[in-house]
């Protein structure tokens, strides 16, 4: 397979929901004095975790495109859970791009204790000869939550999946903490918002 013509549309719109979503937290912070995304990454599939999906997926080398939906993949970081769904409000709302799925892994926490809320699109990407249409997977998930899933992720590649059961329950115990917090600091949000207000003033 050649990979790089294949894979240049899904680094193209990487690139771009990238500038966009970072755009959009630009503008909040000029409409309102809080903006619910905190940062944005995204990043390629690389070639090698795209052929190990594809193989314990049972997916053909010809059908990648349409049943890998996380070659391109983009996350937004936010401060607060509700700030989670304010940014999926907003991109339910753009029309540059069509939600084909929605995955609410918050209210309906993963086994391992995962949360994050996903969102599969179809991006039209505008290329030389033709505008071709590629999935992308947006999660969205706070700081708490993004440092428990690297950590989570981390240990799956040790082990190659096979997390030891004392790990799994220590892990899945850390998600309920990292959850805790997360639900304190929405507690206070009002008091955190108002110490962030007052220092940008200075």
């Amino acid at each position: 397979m050649n990979w790089e013509p294949m894979l240049a549309p899904y680094k193209q719109a990487v690139e771009e929901l990238k500038v966009k979503l970072k755009g959009t937290r630009t503008q909040f912070e000029h409409q309102s004095s809080h903006s619910p995304i905190e940062f944005v990454t995204g990043r390629v599939k690389p070639i090698p975790s795209i052929l190990e999906k594809a193989k314990t997926r049972n997916i053909p080398l010809d059908n990648i495109e349409k049943e890998i939906y996380d070659i391109a993949g983009i996350r937004v970081v936010c401060q607060f859970v509700d700030d989670i769904y304010t940014i999926v409000k907003m991109l339910r709302g753009r029309n540059d791009f069509t939600i084909v799925e929605e995955k609410d892994y918050i209210t309906r926490k993963k086994e391992s204790g995962y949360r994050s809320y996903h969102l599969i699109i179809e991006y039209p990407v505008e290329m030389i000869q033709e505008k071709k249409l590629v999935l992308a997977e947006i999660q969205i998930r706070t700081l708490a939550m993004n440092f428990w899933a690297t950590n989570e992720h981390s240990l799956n590649y040790k082990y190659a999946g096979e997390i030891p059961v004392e790990v799994k329950e220590r892990l899945q115990r850390a998600a309920e903490a990292a959850f805790k917090l997360d639900e304190e600091m929405s507690k206070i949000k009002h008091e955190i918002q108002e110490a962030q207000r007052a220092f940008r003033r200075k």
